[in-house]
């Protein structure tokens, strides 16, 4: 009998340990949820901020590029305008250079 009285004494010490190791494992569950969420957070953060300084450069890379464009076609204008006026030129000095042959 005295045997079986320290075995539930046992019993018992051994469900009393584990029921404070069960609360200690469901605390530090609690803390490193806490502690992943707090993570999470903060990853979100990081990466709103780098996805707005990237939109940023971006646009402005953009702009750069729009600005080039838009000088690049002005060029373009001005270089057709002065192809138009020299193709002109050019007609109009060989109907001469012909009407001159012609009178020769």
């Amino acid at each position: 009998m005295e045997q079986e009285a320290m075995l539930k004494e046992i019993l018992k010490a051994l469900e009393l340990h584990s029921g404070h190791i069960h609360a200690e494992i469901q605390q530090m569950s609690s803390q490193l949820r806490a502690e992943m969420q707090e993570v999470g957070n903060q990853l979100r953060t990081e990466m709103r901020e780098m996805v707005g300084k990237l939109e940023e450069k971006m646009d402005k890379r953009f702009n750069q590029l729009e600005t080039k464009v838009d000088s690049l076609r002005i060029e373009l204008s001005e270089t057709q305008e002065t192809v138009d006026f020299l193709s002109s030129k050019t007609l109009q000095h060989e109907r001469k250079i012909r009407e001159l042959y012609r009178q020769q």
